[in-house]
C-alpha cells in the first residue's frame, strides 16, 4: 500500500495476477478499418441520396451513420491504446482510454440525436416530397453495409464495452434501414409525405433507447464503479471464508478498461502469512469464479494495531 495511508504493520503483502492475465489486447484492426470504410462510403452515399431525393429519414440516419463512423474510430484508437504496456508515467497502460472511449461515444451519439430531432421537426411542420423508391434503394444498401461490419465485432462485443457499443451501433443501424426501407414503400403507396419525418422521430426514438444503457455503462465505468457481473458481497464472503481468514476490510473491486477488473483488499490471518501459494491460489479462484484478474491483498495478523483503513466508510 502507499506511504500516504501511514498504517505499515509490518506484515507480509500478496499481488499476483489470475490466469490470463497480462496478455495485451488486440486492437481488431482490420475489423475496424473494414467496418470504418464501409460505413464512411455508405454515408456519403446517404447524404447525396437525401439530399436528391429529399428525405429528412435518410439524412438522420446518414447522420448517425457518420457519429457512428466517429465512434468506431474512437473505440479503434482506445483498443490500440489500451494495448501499450505500462510505463514509469502510467503505471497501468493506457488502459483506461478505452473507459474514456466509451464516454466519449455516448456523448457523441446523444449530440448526434439532438441535431437530428431538431431538423426533423422541423420538417414535420413542413413537410416536403420525399422520393420513397430511393429510399427504399439506399436505406436496403445500409441493411447490407451495417449487418456486414456489425458481424466483424459480434464476438468480442460480449466481452468488451468499446466493442458492445461498435457492435450494438451497427447493428440498431442495420434495423433502422429496415424501418427506412419500410417508410419509403409507405410513401410510395399513400403519398403521404409526413410519414418520412414520422419515420425519422420514430429512428431517433429506437436509437435513444438503445443507447441508454451505454450511455449508463460508460459513465459507471468512469467512476470506477463495480463492473456487472461481480457482486461485492460474494468477494467478500469469498474472501472471509478463506482458512484461516478473520477479517476483511479495505475492499475495492474498480475497472482498468472496459475489458479488465482489479481488486485490493486486507485480510486479517492471526497465524500469520499463509505463503506464496496461498495467495496465488486466491488470486486464481477470483479470475476463474469473478473474472477480477488483478488482485493485490494485503495480510495483517490483527485489527488491533489500528489500520487507518479498518471501517467501511474510509477510502
Amino acid at each position: 500500500m502507499s506511504e500516504g495511508h501511514h498504517h505499515d504493520h509490518g506484515h507480509s503483502h500478496g499481488h499476483h495476477h489470475g490466469a490470463g492475465h497480462g496478455h495485451l489486447p488486440t486492437s481488431h484492426g482490420p475489423a475496424f478499418a473494414l467496418a470504418v470504410t464501409l460505413n464512411l462510403l455508405f454515408v456519403a452515399v446517404e447524404v447525396a441520396a437525401g439530399l436528391y431525393g429529399g428525405s429528412m429519414a435518410l439524412l438522420a440516419d446518414a447522420g448517425h451513420n457518420f457519429s457512428d463512423v466517429l465512434s468506431l474510430l474512437l473505440a479503434w484508437g482506445a483498443s490500440v491504446l489500451a494495448a501499450r504496456p505500462p510505463s514509469e508515467r502510467f503505471t497501468y497502460g493506457l488502459k483506461s482510454s478505452s473507459i474514456l472511449a466509451a464516454l466519449a461515444n455516448a456523448a457523441l451519439l446523444w449530440v448526434a440525436l439532438g441535431a437530428i430531432l431538431i431538423e426533423t421537426i422541423r420538417r414535420l411542420n413542413d413537410p416536403a416530397p420525399v422520393e420513397g423508391g430511393l429510399m427504399m434503394a439506399v436505406a436496403a444498401a445500409g441493411i447490407a453495409v451495417n449487418g456486414i461490419s456489425a458481424i466483424f465485432f459480434a464476438k468480442g462485443s460480449k466481452h468488451d464495452l468499446n466493442l458492445r457499443a461498435a457492435f450494438q451501433h451497427l447493428l440498431a443501424d442495420a434495423a433502422v434501414s429496415a424501418g427506412v426501407v419500410l417508410a419509403g414503400a409507405a410513401v410510395m403507396f399513400t403519398g403521404r409525405q409526413w410519414i418520412d419525418p414520422v419515420t425519422s422521430l420514430v429512428i431517433t426514438g429506437v436509437i435513444a433507447a438503445g443507447s441508454w444503457g451505454l450511455l449508463r455503462d460508460s459513465v459507471k465505468l468512469g467512476l470506477l464503479g463495480v463492473p456487472d457481473g461481480i457482486e461485492v458481497g460474494a468477494v467478500r464472503t469469498f474472501l472471509a471464508g478463506l482458512p484461516g481468514v478473520t477479517a476483511v476490510h479495505d475492499l475495492h473491486v474498480w475497472p482498468m478498461s472496459t475489458t479488465e477488473t482489479a481488486l485490493t483488499a486486507h485480510i486479517v490471518m492471526p497465524g500469520g502469512h499463509p505463503g506464496d501459494a496461498f495467495l496465488h491460489e486466491i488470486a486464481h479462484e477470483l479470475e476463474h469464479d469473478f473474472g477480477i484478474g488483478h488482485a493485490t491483498m494485503q495480510v495483517e495478523i490483527a485489527c488491533s494495531n489500528g489500520c487507518a483503513l479498518e471501517a467501511d466508510e474510509v477510502v
